[in-house]
């Protein structure tokens, strides 16, 4: 029998990820930056080249993550909107099958406001009530235990769990380090450099209490899941030194637009290479677009950003090999499954872009993704296989031996970590609905093909990635392509047909 069958050997489930973390930003693949815990997991597990998000922003896509739902189908569709709690979630799942699961570090399942209709504990001034947070520690959507940061860098929305922890090490005067709650548009803006003492950074936070999960949960004898969720490198670049002078910006090559590229793409991405873009036609509501703004950089500046990127990266780095010190301390590492991955990637200036927006090139979709799992997943390979974050909570519940929802729209991966299947999808869909209808598109990713519909409009893009992996030739107007567009285009339309998720099977003819 399978161990993961046997109660006694359920495995522990350690998910830890960053926050819009390009995919190349890994030591293993990447000489200009140094990510020593992470090459370690991919030395000591398996390096999966073709992992995608199913949304390109953080609220649905962690949502994803612990539903194993799409956002279309979860409900959280964009951030500024609500995980509704009444969503399954992994960690209920899991909490009943007796595991100790938590969540340390950013959730983000709901938006920084709070209205009757949709209440929310991550906005203003909830935030900043630690006497709130000193009496809440869950349960939150099925984590039995949480420590919650909002933040990144210095942003004024920090406070939680986090703030209650600088507070008890000694920094009461955290407040100074960060914007100031309500805003004050005077203040001049920290640039690169954060004056926060080091070991007051949530990185050290993240570590430090998640280590005292582990610890505690071995203590009781119970399996445990935990998601250790690190904010970086999320912008503002911004992090302490020494992180911050670790890389030399004359040493970094961040990339660029291509002459000609945006020619045969949507107007939307052309309106990025203006100075002053109009983007109203993208506005329904008030609220602000991602990335429908002119991307234009200094390209010394954006260099500047690119070293601190990876500072942070590097940063967060080193705690990460303390968590993975402390399973080899406690002598659980042979028996826990760790993934790292992150929630979407990021442009440094790649076609002209940075950040994010509602731009589906494999920059921003595509993340670094690491399994381990000693004995059980193939050590110092690297596989092909598509992954989807969607895939995680499926895939979580086949290794500690429980069954799977027929509402989770998510496949289970565990027999292509371990090796025995070569694939277990032919395909990802990406969503991406930053506005009701104007910002309403979807992407269907196969082994060489990318397609991306948007809604009510004729405009697409198709890109063959085998021969075109720079994404700067769009196909969609192409005569010649026409056939293959054609037949990506029923792909796409039987794939959204295949992921209908299917709560309950068929028991009577009627």
């Amino acid at each position: 029998m399978d161990r993961a069958d046997h109660g006694e050997n359920r495995p522990n489930i350690l998910l830890i990820t960053s926050d819009q973390q390009h995919y190349s930003t890994l030591g293993v693949i990447n000489p200009r930056i140094k990510t020593p815990a992470l090459d370690r997991l991919a030395a000591e597990g398996t390096r999966f080249t073709r992992a995608y998000c199913p949304n390109p922003v953080c609220s649905p896509s962690r949502s994803s993550i612990i539903t194993g739902l799409y956002p279309s189908v979860h409900g959280c569709w964009t951030i500024g909107v609500k995980l509704p709690e009444d969503v399954p979630t992994i960690g209920q799942m899991l909490s009943a099958a007796g595991y100790a699961t938590g969540l340390i570090g950013k959730a983000h399942f709901q938006p920084l406001a709070s209205t009757p209709e949709s209440p929310s504990l991550e906005c203003q001034p909830i935030l900043r009530d630690l006497d709130f947070w000193r009496g809440f520690w869950g349960p939150w959507y099925g984590f039995a235990h949480i420590e919650l940061c909002r933040n990144h860098a210095d942003e004024s929305h920090a406070g939680q769990h986090y703030a209650i922890w600088m507070e008890e090490n000694g920094l009461t005067n955290w407040r100074e380090y960060f914007r100031p709650w309500p805003p004050d548009p005077t203040q001049q803006r920290r640039q690169h450099v954060w004056d926060l003492p080091e070991r007051y950074h949530y990185n050290c936070w993240i570590a430090e209490r998640s280590m005292a999960f582990i610890e505690q949960a071995q203590a009781t004898g119970r399996p445990f899941f935990l998601w250790a969720s690190f904010p970086d490198p999320h912008p503002p670049y911004l992090v302490p030194e020494p992180w911050a002078s670790l890389y030399d910006p004359a040493e970094m090559e961040p990339g660029a637009v291509v002459p000609g590229e945006h020619d045969r793409n949507p107007p939307h991405f052309r309106k990025t290479q203006e100075a002053h873009p109009d983007f109203s036609m993208y506005r329904e509501t008030p609220f602000a677009n991602h990335g429908f703004h002119s991307h234009l950089r200094d390209p010394e500046r954006l260099k500047k950003d690119m070293a601190v990127y990876y500072g942070m990266v590097s940063f967060m780095d080193r705690e990460i090999g303390r968590i993975l010190d402390c399973l080899d301390r406690l002598g659980l590492a042979e028996n826990t499954l760790v993934v790292f991955t992150t929630d979407h990637g990021h442009f440094l200036g790649q076609h002209g872009l940075v950040a994010k927006g509602a731009f589906h090139y494999e920059d921003l979709l595509r993340l670094p993704f690491l399994v381990r799992w000693p004995g059980r997943v193939p050590a110092g390979r690297t596989c092909d296989a598509l992954q989807s974050l969607v895939d995680l909570a499926p895939t979580f519940l086949a290794a500690a031996g429980l069954p799977v929802p027929g509402a989770m729209q998510g496949v289970n991966q565990l027999p292509v970590w371990q090796g025995t299947l070569e694939a277990a999808r032919d395909h990802v869909i990406v969503e991406n609905r930053h506005q009701p209808t104007a910002v309403h598109l979807r992407t269907h990713i196969d082994r060489r093909y990318k397609i991306t519909v948007y809604r009510d409009q004729p405009y697409g893009e198709l890109f063959d990635l085998e021969e075109d992996p720079g994404e700067v030739r769009n196909l969609w107007d192409d005569p010649a392509a026409a056939p293959l567009k054609l037949q990506l285009l029923h792909a796409f339309v039987n794939a959204e047909l295949k992921r209908e998720p299917m709560r309950m099977p068929r028991v009577a003819s009627a």
